[in-house]
Protein backbone atom coordinates (compact mmCIF):
# COMPACT_ATOMS: atom_id res chain seq x y z
CA UNK A 1 0.00 0.00 0.00
CA UNK A 2 1.01 3.60 -0.53
CA UNK A 3 0.93 4.70 2.93
CA UNK A 4 4.20 1.90 3.60
CA UNK A 5 5.77 4.20 0.76
CA UNK A 6 5.46 7.37 2.97
CA UNK A 7 6.55 5.74 5.71
CA UNK A 8 10.03 5.76 3.80
CA UNK A 9 10.10 9.96 3.14
CA UNK A 10 10.19 12.34 4.95
CA UNK A 11 7.63 15.81 4.34
CA UNK A 12 10.66 18.34 5.05
CA UNK A 13 13.45 16.17 3.60
CA UNK A 14 11.22 16.27 0.22
CA UNK A 15 10.64 20.30 1.16
CA UNK A 16 14.45 20.58 1.84
CA UNK A 17 15.00 18.96 -1.54
CA UNK A 18 13.09 21.21 -3.23
CA UNK A 19 14.29 24.33 -2.15
CA UNK A 20 18.08 23.06 -2.61
CA UNK A 21 17.03 22.51 -6.66
CA UNK A 22 19.59 24.30 -8.82
CA UNK A 23 18.64 26.36 -11.92
CA UNK A 24 21.28 23.45 -13.65
CA UNK A 25 18.78 21.09 -12.02
CA UNK A 26 15.55 22.92 -14.20
CA UNK A 27 17.73 23.01 -17.41
CA UNK A 28 18.96 19.18 -17.12
CA UNK A 29 15.18 18.13 -16.42
CA UNK A 30 14.33 20.54 -19.27
CA UNK A 31 16.24 18.35 -21.75
CA UNK A 32 15.04 15.15 -20.66
CA UNK A 33 12.56 13.19 -22.54
CA UNK A 34 10.67 11.36 -19.57
CA UNK A 35 11.79 12.50 -16.22
CA UNK A 36 12.03 11.30 -12.48
CA UNK A 37 10.28 12.87 -9.67
CA UNK A 38 13.84 14.50 -9.07
CA UNK A 39 13.25 16.47 -12.30
CA UNK A 40 9.87 16.78 -11.05
CA UNK A 41 11.01 18.55 -8.01
CA UNK A 42 13.26 20.82 -10.16
CA UNK A 43 10.52 21.68 -12.00
CA UNK A 44 8.11 23.01 -9.51
CA UNK A 45 10.96 24.48 -7.25
CA UNK A 46 11.50 28.12 -6.65
CA UNK A 47 14.52 27.88 -9.48
CA UNK A 48 12.04 27.09 -12.32
CA UNK A 49 10.11 30.41 -11.77
CA UNK A 50 12.63 31.67 -14.47
CA UNK A 51 12.13 29.52 -16.97
CA UNK A 52 7.82 29.39 -17.35
CA UNK A 53 8.57 30.37 -20.54
CA UNK A 54 10.30 27.10 -22.41
CA UNK A 55 8.20 24.72 -19.61
CA UNK A 56 5.29 26.54 -21.08
CA UNK A 57 6.41 25.22 -24.71
CA UNK A 58 7.22 22.18 -23.80
CA UNK A 59 4.10 21.52 -21.73
CA UNK A 60 1.94 22.01 -25.08
CA UNK A 61 3.98 20.50 -27.46
CA UNK A 62 3.35 17.21 -25.18
CA UNK A 63 0.44 17.82 -25.10
CA UNK A 64 -0.58 18.13 -28.44
CA UNK A 65 1.16 15.23 -29.00
CA UNK A 66 -1.18 13.01 -27.15
CA UNK A 67 -4.14 15.22 -27.06
CA UNK A 68 -4.47 17.37 -30.24
CA UNK A 69 -6.33 20.18 -29.74
CA UNK A 70 -8.82 18.76 -27.88
CA UNK A 71 -10.40 19.49 -24.42
CA UNK A 72 -12.66 16.63 -22.33
CA UNK A 73 -15.82 18.45 -21.01
CA UNK A 74 -17.77 16.80 -17.90
CA UNK A 75 -20.46 18.03 -15.65
CA UNK A 76 -19.98 17.78 -11.76
CA UNK A 77 -23.76 16.51 -10.02
CA UNK A 78 -23.56 16.79 -6.09
CA UNK A 79 -26.29 14.10 -5.07
CA UNK A 80 -26.22 15.03 -1.67
CA UNK A 81 -24.61 17.10 0.80
CA UNK A 82 -25.22 14.94 4.51
CA UNK A 83 -21.51 14.66 5.43
CA UNK A 84 -20.59 12.82 8.85
CA UNK A 85 -17.13 14.49 8.79
CA UNK A 86 -15.81 17.66 10.05
CA UNK A 87 -13.14 18.85 7.58
CA UNK A 88 -12.86 22.59 9.09
CA UNK A 89 -12.38 23.65 5.22
CA UNK A 90 -15.39 22.75 4.02
CA UNK A 91 -19.25 23.88 3.18
CA UNK A 92 -20.51 20.77 4.17
CA UNK A 93 -18.85 20.14 7.58
CA UNK A 94 -21.06 18.13 10.18
CA UNK A 95 -21.57 20.85 12.42
CA UNK A 96 -22.60 23.11 9.56
CA UNK A 97 -26.07 24.79 10.36
CA UNK A 98 -27.04 24.16 6.76
CA UNK A 99 -29.93 22.63 4.95
CA UNK A 100 -29.15 18.82 4.84
CA UNK A 101 -30.37 16.88 1.23
CA UNK A 102 -29.85 14.17 -0.45
CA UNK A 103 -31.72 13.40 -3.54
CA UNK A 104 -34.45 10.87 -4.05
CA UNK A 105 -33.94 8.96 -7.50
CA UNK A 106 -36.73 10.73 -8.97
CA UNK A 107 -35.07 14.24 -8.73
CA UNK A 108 -31.51 12.72 -9.51
CA UNK A 109 -33.32 11.75 -13.09
CA UNK A 110 -34.74 15.19 -13.06
CA UNK A 111 -30.93 16.84 -12.56
CA UNK A 112 -30.30 14.30 -15.18
CA UNK A 113 -32.26 15.53 -17.27
CA UNK A 114 -31.79 19.45 -17.22
CA UNK A 115 -27.50 18.64 -17.59
CA UNK A 116 -28.80 16.89 -20.42
CA UNK A 117 -30.06 20.69 -21.88
CA UNK A 118 -26.87 22.68 -21.11
CA UNK A 119 -24.88 21.40 -23.70
CA UNK A 120 -24.19 17.51 -25.25
CA UNK A 121 -22.34 16.63 -22.02
CA UNK A 122 -21.62 12.54 -21.44
CA UNK A 123 -19.48 12.60 -19.45
CA UNK A 124 -20.74 13.19 -15.41
CA UNK A 125 -19.08 13.05 -11.95
CA UNK A 126 -21.43 12.06 -9.08
CA UNK A 127 -20.62 13.57 -5.64
CA UNK A 128 -21.90 12.82 -2.52
CA UNK A 129 -20.78 13.92 1.29
CA UNK A 130 -19.52 11.11 3.23
CA UNK A 131 -22.77 9.77 5.06
CA UNK A 132 -22.89 5.77 4.40
CA UNK A 133 -25.49 5.52 6.42
CA UNK A 134 -27.98 7.30 4.79
CA UNK A 135 -26.62 7.31 0.74
CA UNK A 136 -23.93 4.50 0.86
CA UNK A 137 -22.92 2.05 -1.93
CA UNK A 138 -26.25 0.88 -3.01
CA UNK A 139 -27.15 4.31 -3.33
CA UNK A 140 -24.71 5.27 -5.11
CA UNK A 141 -25.06 2.30 -7.42
CA UNK A 142 -28.69 3.28 -7.96
CA UNK A 143 -27.83 6.48 -9.57
CA UNK A 144 -24.92 5.15 -11.62
CA UNK A 145 -27.24 2.74 -12.96
CA UNK A 146 -29.80 5.28 -13.58
CA UNK A 147 -27.19 7.60 -15.57
CA UNK A 148 -26.62 5.22 -18.03
CA UNK A 149 -29.98 6.11 -19.93
CA UNK A 150 -28.29 9.49 -20.15
CA UNK A 151 -24.82 9.72 -19.93
CA UNK A 152 -22.57 6.83 -21.15
CA UNK A 153 -19.06 7.59 -18.73
CA UNK A 154 -20.00 7.86 -15.19
CA UNK A 155 -17.25 9.31 -12.40
CA UNK A 156 -18.21 9.05 -8.81
CA UNK A 157 -16.43 11.15 -6.50
CA UNK A 158 -17.36 10.05 -3.13
CA UNK A 159 -16.07 8.43 0.96
CA UNK A 160 -12.79 6.15 -0.26
CA UNK A 161 -14.92 2.63 -0.08
CA UNK A 162 -13.79 -0.83 0.04
CA UNK A 163 -11.76 -2.94 -2.52
CA UNK A 164 -15.29 -4.76 -3.35
CA UNK A 165 -17.55 -2.26 -3.65
CA UNK A 166 -15.25 -0.42 -6.28
CA UNK A 167 -15.70 -3.82 -8.25
CA UNK A 168 -19.42 -3.42 -7.56
CA UNK A 169 -19.95 -0.32 -8.76
CA UNK A 170 -17.80 -0.54 -11.84
CA UNK A 171 -20.15 -3.65 -12.65
CA UNK A 172 -23.09 -1.28 -12.39
CA UNK A 173 -21.81 0.54 -15.11
CA UNK A 174 -19.20 3.51 -13.48
CA UNK A 175 -16.17 3.71 -15.15
CA UNK A 176 -14.16 5.99 -12.92
CA UNK A 177 -13.43 7.40 -9.26
CA UNK A 178 -11.81 10.41 -8.26
CA UNK A 179 -10.55 11.17 -4.67
CA UNK A 180 -9.13 13.89 -3.12
CA UNK A 181 -6.17 13.35 -0.77
CA UNK A 182 -6.55 16.78 0.46
CA UNK A 183 -2.94 16.93 1.75
CA UNK A 184 -0.14 14.48 1.75
CA UNK A 185 1.08 16.57 5.07
CA UNK A 186 0.43 12.88 7.66
CA UNK A 187 0.69 14.80 10.72
CA UNK A 188 -0.94 18.16 9.71
CA UNK A 189 -3.89 16.03 8.03
CA UNK A 190 -5.62 15.14 10.90
CA UNK A 191 -5.99 19.13 12.26
CA UNK A 192 -7.84 19.72 9.00
CA UNK A 193 -10.22 16.33 9.44
CA UNK A 194 -10.09 16.04 13.51
CA UNK A 195 -13.49 13.86 13.38
CA UNK A 196 -15.42 11.33 10.92
CA UNK A 197 -14.23 8.58 8.59
CA UNK A 198 -11.85 11.12 7.15
CA UNK A 199 -9.86 11.61 9.89
CA UNK A 200 -8.35 8.01 8.70
CA UNK A 201 -5.12 8.97 6.86
CA UNK A 202 -4.30 5.78 6.00
CA UNK A 203 -7.77 4.55 5.07
CA UNK A 204 -7.73 7.11 2.49
CA UNK A 205 -4.61 7.40 1.01
CA UNK A 206 -4.31 3.94 0.62
CA UNK A 207 -7.94 3.83 -1.44
CA UNK A 208 -6.34 4.46 -4.66
CA UNK A 209 -4.50 1.04 -4.30
CA UNK A 210 -8.09 -0.45 -3.79
CA UNK A 211 -9.46 1.29 -6.62
CA UNK A 212 -6.50 0.16 -8.96
CA UNK A 213 -7.29 -3.52 -7.00
CA UNK A 214 -10.72 -3.06 -8.32
CA UNK A 215 -9.62 -2.93 -11.93
CA UNK A 216 -11.07 0.93 -11.77
CA UNK A 217 -10.78 1.98 -15.28
CA UNK A 218 -10.18 5.59 -14.40
CA UNK A 219 -8.33 7.15 -11.15
CA UNK A 220 -8.49 11.03 -10.42
CA UNK A 221 -5.86 12.47 -7.81
CA UNK A 222 -6.05 15.52 -6.08
CA UNK A 223 -4.64 18.03 -3.32
CA UNK A 224 -6.23 21.16 -2.13
CA UNK A 225 -4.12 24.18 -2.12
CA UNK A 226 -4.21 26.21 0.93
CA UNK A 227 -4.01 23.78 3.42
CA UNK A 228 -0.06 23.32 2.96
CA UNK A 229 2.84 24.37 1.45
CA UNK A 230 2.20 23.23 -2.09
CA UNK A 231 5.57 22.22 -4.07
CA UNK A 232 5.50 19.58 -1.19
CA UNK A 233 1.95 18.60 -1.81
CA UNK A 234 2.31 18.52 -5.35
CA UNK A 235 5.04 16.41 -5.16
CA UNK A 236 4.15 13.88 -2.99
CA UNK A 237 0.73 12.92 -5.20
CA UNK A 238 3.51 13.15 -8.61
CA UNK A 239 5.40 10.45 -6.29
CA UNK A 240 1.62 8.46 -5.91
CA UNK A 241 0.93 9.04 -9.42
CA UNK A 242 4.17 7.34 -10.36
CA UNK A 243 3.64 4.61 -8.05
CA UNK A 244 0.09 4.02 -8.95
CA UNK A 245 0.94 3.53 -12.67
CA UNK A 246 3.78 1.24 -11.70
CA UNK A 247 0.92 -1.49 -9.94
CA UNK A 248 -2.02 -0.28 -11.82
CA UNK A 249 -0.50 -0.03 -15.24
CA UNK A 250 -3.14 -0.69 -17.48
CA UNK A 251 -5.33 2.16 -15.36
CA UNK A 252 -5.59 5.39 -16.66
CA UNK A 253 -4.80 8.96 -14.29
CA UNK A 254 -5.65 12.06 -13.87
CA UNK A 255 -4.18 15.24 -11.47
CA UNK A 256 -6.23 17.72 -10.04
CA UNK A 257 -4.84 20.62 -7.70
CA UNK A 258 -7.78 23.37 -7.33
CA UNK A 259 -6.96 26.21 -5.44
CA UNK A 260 -9.35 26.76 -2.11
CA UNK A 261 -12.43 29.34 -2.29
CA UNK A 262 -14.68 30.38 0.57
CA UNK A 263 -16.88 28.04 1.75
CA UNK A 264 -20.43 28.24 3.16
CA UNK A 265 -19.40 28.28 6.96
CA UNK A 266 -17.15 31.19 6.14
CA UNK A 267 -14.27 30.64 8.64
CA UNK A 268 -11.36 28.91 7.77
CA UNK A 269 -8.72 30.98 5.15
CA UNK A 270 -6.13 29.45 3.35
CA UNK A 271 -2.66 29.28 4.80
CA UNK A 272 -0.77 28.58 1.49
CA UNK A 273 -1.54 31.30 -1.48
CA UNK A 274 -1.06 29.64 -5.27
CA UNK A 275 -0.51 32.57 -6.92
CA UNK A 276 -1.60 32.43 -10.99
CA UNK A 277 2.01 31.59 -12.00
CA UNK A 278 2.30 29.32 -9.91
CA UNK A 279 -0.40 27.53 -10.99
CA UNK A 280 0.64 27.56 -14.16
CA UNK A 281 4.22 26.01 -12.94
CA UNK A 282 2.78 23.62 -11.34
CA UNK A 283 0.20 22.51 -14.22
CA UNK A 284 3.65 22.71 -17.12
CA UNK A 285 5.95 20.20 -14.69
CA UNK A 286 2.66 17.49 -14.56
CA UNK A 287 2.55 17.59 -18.06
CA UNK A 288 6.86 17.54 -18.38
CA UNK A 289 6.46 14.61 -16.04
CA UNK A 290 3.84 12.77 -17.38
CA UNK A 291 3.42 13.34 -21.09
CA UNK A 292 -0.12 11.23 -20.74
CA UNK A 293 -1.70 12.05 -17.61
CA UNK A 294 -5.05 13.96 -17.86
CA UNK A 295 -4.87 17.79 -16.11
CA UNK A 296 -8.05 18.73 -15.12
CA UNK A 297 -9.16 22.28 -14.32
CA UNK A 298 -12.64 22.98 -12.52
CA UNK A 299 -14.83 26.07 -11.97
CA UNK A 300 -12.78 26.88 -8.90
CA UNK A 301 -10.77 28.67 -11.61
CA UNK A 302 -11.37 32.30 -13.04
CA UNK A 303 -12.39 32.09 -16.40
CA UNK A 304 -9.08 33.76 -18.39
CA UNK A 305 -6.91 30.98 -16.47
CA UNK A 306 -8.66 27.88 -17.64
CA UNK A 307 -8.93 29.36 -21.08
CA UNK A 308 -4.98 30.10 -21.81
CA UNK A 309 -4.19 27.18 -19.67
CA UNK A 310 -6.15 25.43 -22.30
CA UNK A 311 -3.45 25.84 -25.24
CA UNK A 312 -0.75 24.67 -22.36
CA UNK A 313 -1.29 21.32 -20.29
CA UNK A 314 -5.12 21.32 -19.27
CA UNK A 315 -6.89 18.51 -21.20
CA UNK A 316 -10.20 18.39 -19.14
CA UNK A 317 -12.77 20.76 -17.95
CA UNK A 318 -16.07 21.23 -15.90
CA UNK A 319 -18.51 23.89 -17.36
CA UNK A 320 -21.72 25.55 -15.33
CA UNK A 321 -21.41 23.49 -12.49
CA UNK A 322 -23.42 23.42 -9.13
CA UNK A 323 -21.73 22.95 -6.32
CA UNK A 324 -25.09 22.03 -4.15
CA UNK A 325 -27.66 19.24 -4.29
CA UNK A 326 -29.67 18.98 -6.83
CA UNK A 327 -28.43 22.41 -8.38
CA UNK A 328 -29.51 22.13 -12.08
CA UNK A 329 -33.10 21.59 -11.09
CA UNK A 330 -34.11 20.75 -7.68
CA UNK A 331 -32.91 23.34 -5.44
CA UNK A 332 -30.41 25.72 -7.06
CA UNK A 333 -28.35 28.04 -5.72
CA UNK A 334 -29.30 27.13 -1.92
CA UNK A 335 -27.12 24.36 -0.64
CA UNK A 336 -23.53 25.26 -1.69
CA UNK A 337 -20.25 23.31 -1.03
CA UNK A 338 -17.95 26.48 -1.71
CA UNK A 339 -18.42 29.01 -4.72
CA UNK A 340 -17.25 28.81 -7.94
CA UNK A 341 -15.52 31.25 -9.94
CA UNK A 342 -15.99 30.91 -13.62
CA UNK A 343 -19.60 30.96 -13.63
CA UNK A 344 -20.13 31.21 -16.93
CA UNK A 345 -22.98 29.36 -19.09
CA UNK A 346 -21.65 25.70 -20.56
CA UNK A 347 -22.00 27.25 -24.16
CA UNK A 348 -19.85 30.38 -22.85
CA UNK A 349 -17.14 28.08 -22.13
CA UNK A 350 -17.83 25.97 -25.18
CA UNK A 351 -17.42 29.29 -27.49
CA UNK A 352 -13.97 30.41 -25.24
CA UNK A 353 -12.54 27.01 -25.87
CA UNK A 354 -13.00 27.30 -29.10
CA UNK A 355 -11.83 30.60 -30.01
CA UNK A 356 -8.35 29.84 -28.05
CA UNK A 357 -8.34 27.53 -31.16
CA UNK A 358 -9.43 24.53 -28.71
CA UNK A 359 -11.44 21.73 -29.37
CA UNK A 360 -14.33 20.78 -26.65
CA UNK A 361 -15.58 16.97 -26.31
CA UNK A 362 -17.99 15.79 -24.64
CA UNK A 363 -16.98 11.98 -25.11
CA UNK A 364 -15.24 9.67 -22.82
CA UNK A 365 -11.54 9.40 -24.59
CA UNK A 366 -11.42 6.19 -25.68
CA UNK A 367 -14.24 7.35 -27.84
CA UNK A 368 -12.54 10.54 -29.00
CA UNK A 369 -8.95 8.81 -29.79
CA UNK A 370 -10.68 6.04 -31.58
Amino acid sequence: MFSDELLKVSWEEISEQIDRKTETDVLVALNKQHCDIQDFMALVSPAAQKYLEPMATLSRKYTQERFGKTIQMFVPLYLTNSCTNSCVYCGFHVSNPMQRTILTIEETENEYKAIKKLAPFDNILLVTGENPAKAGTEYIAEAVRLARKYFNNIKIEVMPLPTEDYAYLASQGMNGVVCFQETYHREHYKIYHPKGMKSNFEWRVNGFDRMGMAGVHSIGMGVLIGLEPWRTDVTMMAMHLAYLKKHYWKTKYSVNFPRMRPSENGGFQPNVIMSDKDLAQVTFAYRIFDHDVDISYSTREPAYIRDHMATLGVTTMSAESKTEPGGYFTYPQVLEQFHVNDDRKAVEVDAALRKMGRIPVYKDWDDVMN
